[in-house]
């Protein structure tokens, strides 16, 4: 089958599918599904507005409201994962995925589905190392720290990941997974963008919680966004045993959503042709969830995942055949996810604006039926809970920290790497904001008042790029950039956060809101944000 990989939308929703569609006029190409690697941007009225992590002034409406309202709907069905500029007061209904419009789901915090037998899984957010080990505890309004915070991916997601053994086919992250640009034509990145030069050879681009799926799942294809260049490479995996088969993954890096762009790739994925045209829940998936279930945490409280180092009675999580026959007999192995969209907010009326709507935590009847279904905690719900039982002031970020579940500590050291760095260099293409809260342009937000704060690729038109067999390409730094010409793109998009040092692979301590005294320099994409709606 044919699908479509786009990189970040940006809301762009009828520019993303007229693309679709031209594609298909000019060379009958009509792809089976479309796959968005985050900054989405499912923004379905005012509220949703001030709950989206970009100053003020740039946040303009899109068009994804007349995707919820009805109006106009999907023309292919479309699944996408969250990144740093989204609303996240809406992908907050749906942690475990869901639909946030018709023909268009929502992976969740991470999730995986599968569609016409192909296995995709995704994580949403961006790696920060100070909220990587705590819990999904934000919720709206929120204040200057938590409307970041609430898109940082947190580490329980990436366990629940690594406890998969069963093949994925694709996979989607926002931010790159540090140390595949060695993989591909790193000399010609370089040469498009020179300011990721320090990170590149300090191997600080990129996120290592990324960086350590793409090690464990092995996917046959990986695609990226966020950083606004393309970029693609070959990572050869290296086998456990010798029985084990050799494993390899083609990533892709996608360019941010503009005309004349290349924001669009069309690959052709193996697929069961005898396998219906619905989306579907991934059985074992879903088995993992449900043995993870207890390990959910809603508070700020850090704490590292079981670990086999004499602290935990339990640290293997992943499931057996039995648990996953379960699951289908729970659903009398019909696995399609039923179609039960269902509007939770207001629609945006261009003809009646309402500039001072406030966002309000909401409980998702998806989310509600699904843990119903599969006997598993509502997020929401305990994090609604938890504030009644916590301070009584209604504040998130003020809660009493719950008791741990013997399985955890945030006094255990862990062995995962945490650390993040992002660039330093300036980058004229980027938003960024002031980790400490200064932003002045986010204090007209409506807040809590709490201070804290590749190969060569042949062209099908301007916007598409029809993806070759083989996106085999050498790692050797000295590699001639004509044998392999990345599509060259302005704009880029970089990490948010740089780490002055590299901290110990058993470090716990530190500041945990990660100021590190440097100075961050404000930047602002005007091509995505300065320009006003042109369907107002």
């Amino acid at each position: 089958m044919k699908v479509a990989v786009a990189g970040c939308c940006h809301g762009a929703l009828d520019k993303m599918y007229e693309t679709l569609e031209l594609l298909q006029r000019r060379h009958n190409v009509r792809p089976d599904l479309l796959l968005c690697c985050g900054d989405f941007q499912a923004v379905r009225n005012e509220a949703d507005l001030r709950c989206m992590a970009v100053p003020a002034k740039y946040r303009h409406m899109q068009t994804f409201y007349r995707y919820y309202s009805g109006e106009k709907k999907a023309p292919v069905l479309t699944v996408f994962i969250g990144g740093n500029h989204e609303a996240s007061n809406h992908l907050q209904e749906l942690p475990y995925g869901g639909w946030v419009a018709p023909n268009i789901y929502y992976l969740g915090y991470a999730g995986v589905v599968r569609f016409r037998g192909v296995r995709i899984g995704g994580i949403s957010g961006i790696f920060k190392s100070h909220d990587y080990r705590k819990g999904h505890f934000e919720c709206p309004p929120y204040n200057q720290q938590t409307i970041r915070s609430a898109y940082h991916v947190r580490n329980i997601e990436v366990f629940k990941l690594k406890q998969l053994k069963r093949p994925i086919d694709i996979f989607m992250s926002h931010d790159w997974p540090r140390s595949i640009y060695h993989y591909g034509n790193k000399k010609q990145l370089l040469k498009m963008k020179s300011f990721f030069r320090q990170e590149v050879e300090s191997n600080t681009l990129g996120s290592p919680a990324a960086s350590e799926l793409l090690q464990h799942l092995k996917p046959t294809y990986w695609f990226s966004a966020h950083l606004h260049v393309k970029f693609a490479a070959f990572m050869q995996h290296e086998t456990n045993s010798k029985e084990e088969l050799p494993k390899a993954t083609k990533f892709l890096a996608l360019d941010k959503c503009l005309p004349h762009r290349d924001f669009l790739q069309i690959i052709d994925v193996e697929h069961d042709p005898n396998a219906g045209d619905s989306l579907e829940y991934d059985p074992e998936w879903i088995a993992v969830l449900k043995a993870t279930n207890s390990l959910v945490n809603v508070t700020q409280s850090s704490w590292n995942m079981p670990e086999k180092n004499g602290l935990h009675a339990k640290w293997d999580y992943s499931v057996t055949e039995e648990a996953i026959k379960e699951v289908l007999e729970e659903l009398n192995h019909d696995l399609k996810i039923p179609c039960n969209f269902t509007l939770t907010a207001a629609c945006y009326d261009p003809s009646k604006p309402q500039k001072n709507m406030e966002p309000v935590h909401t409980i998702n009847p998806q989310t509600t039926e699904f843990c119903a279904q599969f006997g598993l905690t509502d997020i929401n719900d305990r994090i609604q809970q938890v504030k009644e039982e916590g301070s009584g002031r209604g504040e998130c970020e003020e809660e009493e920290e719950e008791e741990m579940d013997s399985t955890g500590s945030a006094e255990e050291p862990s062995e995962y790497n945490t650390d993040n760095s992002g660039l330093s260099s300036f980058n004229p293409d980027e938003i960024m904001l002031d980790e400490e809260g200064g932003d002045e342009d986010l204090s007209t937000c409506s807040v809590d008042p709490s201070p804290d704060h590749p190969p060569e690729f042949s062209t099908s038109f301007s916007d598409i790029r029809i993806m070759p067999d083989s996106m085999a390409v050498s790692s050797d730094d000295a590699m001639d950039s004509n044998n392999e010409e990345l599509e060259k793109s302005g704009g880029s998009k970089q990490v948010e956060e740089r780490s002055s040092t590299e901290r110990s692979l058993k470090r716990i301590g530190g500041d945990e809101n990660g100021n590190s005294g440097v100075k961050k320099i404000k930047r602002r994409n005007q091509a995505i944000y300065a320009a006003e709606d042109e369907d107002k």
